[in-house]
């Protein structure tokens, strides 16, 4: 029994409350435009397989926008500029229960209203619907979410609560205390209850889903959908960029599929994503989503899952994947979205940086960290996971520490008996030592800024094996909005002209939370210089592992350094390292994985981190 093999299906620990302790090191919520690709304006898209132009949104034909019409019977409209958005300010309104008279159907008046939020979609949706409902007085149930332009758009039925949410409008503060703008205006039905499955399709849709169900897996297979024999010889047509088809998908998968953990959307031409933005609410098990070799062309389509904790996404044959100028901008984009992510169009992905204090298993062998357990906990996690992936995984893994305009530098100590330290070369070319360094042009240019420059030059540094028993921490300033830390200790170099070589280093980093579970460095100076030969005997000097008869089959020196190195970070022992490490084919990245999930699990015993004499 393997008992350290890596499990997909594991979970990350959740959060705490919000303080220091809170907040996760995945820094995974940016600014979804900073992907080097492009985000175009929604426009006219097919719904019909390609051969029926139709709308985006669905617009009242009554109603034009005049901007020029100042007086209207009645109506007097005084214009304002308030946050760059132009308010209409109705005079002698009337309310609006008396305004749908002419919203009829049937000639049963009419009760739909279409609300609007000017600029809503710089918002996070979750959290601005959060808003609202916590604002308004009236509980309401949103219909047919969706963005137009910079635009967000919902629609809501009866004037009560389209009265309450006029009342909200101004009464919530977005980024930078901008008032956000709601308006309310009669509408006819939406598109999606206009087209609404009837009762004879909606079974039969649910028994070809049934038909599609791997129960064993607890996946759904919905590729194709539209062309399903069952549907097909029913004449019932399934279009899943209509919102009316995705919303009967997904109420079906919420009523009979509740713990679902994988479902295939492939090959459905899909191009928006504004229906399957509920799948958050209807199927928040997901684990695995399969979107490839469908028509979107945006990474923001797939921001509107934002919120869904995926491990294992597929994209591939989509326009969208054209449009990032290498692997690691595309890889990093989508890990804005979903920062758990552990596998992108079937490539395992660097392990994300999670800091959770009840998870925390480094202990350096110094500290000096002022203040209360619970911050020293949080600062070496911390530590630990970013030379975790610094020395062993993949460095594009860090783009998520970083802030999306943080600054880096580094610099070789100025030291007047050795001018010209030639075995420090590999950093001598980075060496920002403004002591030494008279060139302004040279001292902007060695600055590195924003975060894709800081891991482009972290990635051309040589390959490191950090001892954390060297580590000696202090956290000097901590605010509610910053966080510094200074780090000393000594790492070993293991490939190239100077392997084996012995560095010793300073490394401040200033960190800020940019979310309720989210952190990110600003700011990051790294000094590099020789290792004094007392650090380096204090450092790397350890006795040999004593032979046990669990320990064979021998390893190789790469594989034994892999172990101890594993041993320091874990806290187990040499015997229960090697294992881990076996046990998911020396994947040191997967190791840790399945170190940290069992570990949370209390599925560890307590053997494994009992010392061999």
């Amino acid at each position: 029994m393997q008992m350290f093999k890596y499990n997909d299906s594991g979970s990350l620990p959740r959060g705490r409350n919000r303080n220091w302790s809170s907040f996760r090191g995945n820094f995974g919520k940016r600014n979804p435009r900073d992907h080097g690709g492009y985000e175009p304006w929604p426009s006219h898209h097919q719904e019909h397989d390609g051969n029926m132009v139709m709308r985006d949104v669905q617009e009242d034909p009554q109603v034009r926008w005049t901007p020029y019409t100042i007086r209207h019977k009645n109506r007097r409209v005084k214009w304002h500029n308030e946050d760059h958005i132009q308010r209409a300010v109705w005079r002698n309104r009337k309310p609006l229960e008396r305004e749908v008279g002419d919203n009829t159907k049937d000639g049963t008046p009419g009760s739909w209203f279409k609300i609007t939020i000017p600029y809503g979609r710089k918002y996070d949706k979750t959290w601005l619907m959060n808003s609202i409902q916590s604002h308004c007085s009236v509980p309401f149930t949103p219909v047919d979410f969706h963005y137009v332009k910079d635009w967000a758009r919902f629609f809501v039925q009866d004037a009560g609560p389209a009265s309450a949410l006029r009342d909200v409008s101004y009464k919530i503060c977005g980024k930078e205390n901008q008032k956000i703008s709601i308006i309310v205006d009669p509408s006819a039905e939406p598109y999606s209850v206009q087209n609404k499955l009837e009762p004879e399709e909606m079974e039969q849709l649910k028994l070809a889903m049934s038909k599609r169900y791997d129960v064993s897996q607890q996946a759904l297979d919905l590729q194709t959908l539209r062309f399903d024999p069952d549907l097909v010889d029913h004449d019932v047509d399934i279009i899943l960029n209509r919102r009316s088809c995705m919303a009967a998908t997904l109420q079906i998968i919420e009523t009979n599929f509740p713990k679902l953990l994988s479902l295939n959307l492939c090959n459905n031409k899909l191009y928006q994503l504004d229906g399957l933005s509920d799948i958050i609410q209807k199927a928040p098990t997901i684990k695995i989503l399969n979107l490839s070799k469908n028509e979107l062309n945006s990474a923001w389509e797939v921001g509107k899952m934002k919120g869904l904790k995926l491990e294992e996404l597929w994209l591939e044959g989509n326009p969208l994947c054209d449009t990032f100028r290498d692997q690691s901008t595309y890889i990093s984009a989508i890990k804005e979205y979903f920062p758990k992510l552990l596998r992108l169009d079937g490539r395992e992905l660097p392990t994300p940086i999670v800091v959770d204090v009840d998870t925390c298993y480094l202990k350096p062998g110094k500290e000096s960290c002022k203040g209360s357990e619970t911050l020293k906990n949080l600062v070496m996690q911390f530590l630990q996971q970013y030379y975790f992936i610094y020395d062993y995984g993949d460095r594009q893994g860090l783009l998520g520490a970083y802030h999306d305009e943080a600054y880096f530098s580094l610099s070789i100590p100025f030291n007047p008996e050795d001018p010209a330290p030639s075995s420090l070369c590999e950093y001598v070319k980075d060496n920002r030592n403004i002591k030494k360094l008279k060139d302004p042009y040279l001292r902007v240019q060695l600055l590195k800024h924003t975060k894709h420059d800081i891991v482009r030059s972290l990635c051309v540094l040589p390959r490191t094996q950090h001892e954390f028993s060297s580590f000696l921490v202090e956290t000097w300033l901590q605010t509610e909005r910053v966080l510094c830390i200074s780090l000393n200790g000594v790492f070993r170099e293991v490939v190239g002209k100077s392997q084996s070589s012995v560095r010793a280093f300073t490394r401040t980093f200033i960190i800020v939370p940019v979310s309720n579970s989210s952190l990110c460095i600003v700011n990051d100076q790294l000094f590099v210089r020789d290792a004094t030969p007392n650090e380096t005997q204090r450092a790397f000097f350890m006795p040999d592992p004593t032979p046990t008869s669990s320990s064979v089959p021998t390893v190789s020196q790469e594989q034994q350094e892999m172990v101890q190195a594993f041993s320091t970070q874990s806290g187990m022992n040499l015997e229960w390292s090697q294992k881990c490490l076996q046990d998911n084919e020396w994947n040191y990245t997967r190791a840790g994985q399945a170190f940290t999930t069992l570990k949370t699990g209390g599925k560890i015993p307590e053997e494994a981190f009992k010392q061999i004499p």
